[in-house]
């Protein structure tokens, strides 16, 4: 009887993805859901097959490089794949994967709740409640910024950007976008592109960053680009805390050219985040849960299955990135 192959999986799963995957593999579960090192994502690759990391997993060119000989796909529980090196896996042979299309709902979720939290000051307002410090009202009290029949810019204007434009719309908020190829007008469904981010931005009253994190987009949104902002802009990242520069947007957030942010995605999460954002007031802040739905994630995992089914039966894994 053919052995089944050996999968090395990076956190704790799903119940109902581990059921399937234990399966139909030789899975190396990780039930205390640790956080493996490079040092233990290289050691317990000897033997294996594949490797179903998340994002939390970083595989370096240097990981990569001393892996097993054994490990023939990585086959990511992510959209983002910034974590893994491809142009070192594709050096070694080794297919790379994602999960697109299945999260979109519920990032988009998340990019409304940042939008309407900062707009709206409900983190602050929240605390006031449980801190027992809310003591009465006036017409100056915990005014904020009023969303409906704004601007609402997209930057990335992919599965997940597009799902957003149409939640804003319920909204009635005028969608602008930059992506870097105009949209067919059934996908654009009367957004107004806009060819270059600087002319995006001076449209975008609230600025939804959806791209992913690339060499080109790292550090996109830096003091320049903030400067094209109308003043009082509220921004939302629900991509990548790498396609911001976060001394630059603190800085605008202190001296009011950007209203307020909503932040799902840092640089150096999760401990080693800007602190500047923990002392700002409109800052709305969420720890990187915009897939975080019992449906979302599950799908995720099927489609990661998927990814793997297809390739050890030989064929094409549908989302193939390198």
């Amino acid at each position: 009887m053919q052995s089944k192959p050996v999968i090395l999986v990076g956190r704790k799963l799903p119940e109902a993805v581990e059921a399937r995957l234990a399966s139909d593999y030789d899975a190396i579960l990780n039930a205390d859901d640790t956080l493996y090192s490079a040092d233990d994502l290289i050691a317990k690759s000897e033997g294996v097959d594949g490797i179903l990391p998340c994002h939390s997993e970083h595989l370096s060119a240097e990981v990569i490089s001393k892996l097993s000989d054994s490990v023939k796909i990585i086959a990511n529980f992510s959209v983002g794949y910034d974590h893994v090196d491809t142009a070192a896996a594709k050096e070694r042979g080794i297919v790379v994967t994602n999960t697109p299309d299945v999260l979109s709902d519920a990032t988009a979720e998340i990019a409304m709740l940042l939008m309407l939290g900062a707009a709206r000051r409900a983190s602050e307002g929240e605390r006031l409640v449980r801190s027992a410090a809310w003591k009465d009202w006036s017409p100056a009290f915990m005014v904020g910024t009023q969303v409906t029949g704004k601007r609402f810019g997209v930057i990335g204007m992919g599965r997940v950007g597009r799902v957003t434009a149409s939640r804003a719309r319920g909204f009635d908020m005028d969608v602008h976008y930059f992506n870097r190829n105009k949209l067919s007008d059934d996908l654009e469904a009367g957004a107004t592109f806009h060819a270059n981010v600087d002319e995006l931005l001076a449209n975008a009253d609230v600025l939804s960053i959806h791209c992913p994190a690339t060499p080109e987009t790292t550090g996109l949104l830096n003091a320049e680009k903030i400067d094209k902002l109308p003043d009082g802009a509220v921004v939302v990242n629900t991509s990548r805390g790498a396609v911001v520069n976060d001394d630059d947007l603190i800085a605008a957030l202190k001296s009011g050219k950007v209203a307020a942010a909503g932040l799902d995605v840092f640089n150096g999460e999760p401990l080693d985040i800007h602190p500047g954002y923990r002392e700002l007031d409109n800052v709305f802040l969420l720890p990187h849960i915009g897939s975080a739905t019992h449906e979302t994630r599950d799908a995720m995992g099927y489609r990661a299955l998927d990814n793997l089914d297809a390739f050890f039966a030989g064929k094409e894994p549908n989302d193939r990135v390198a």
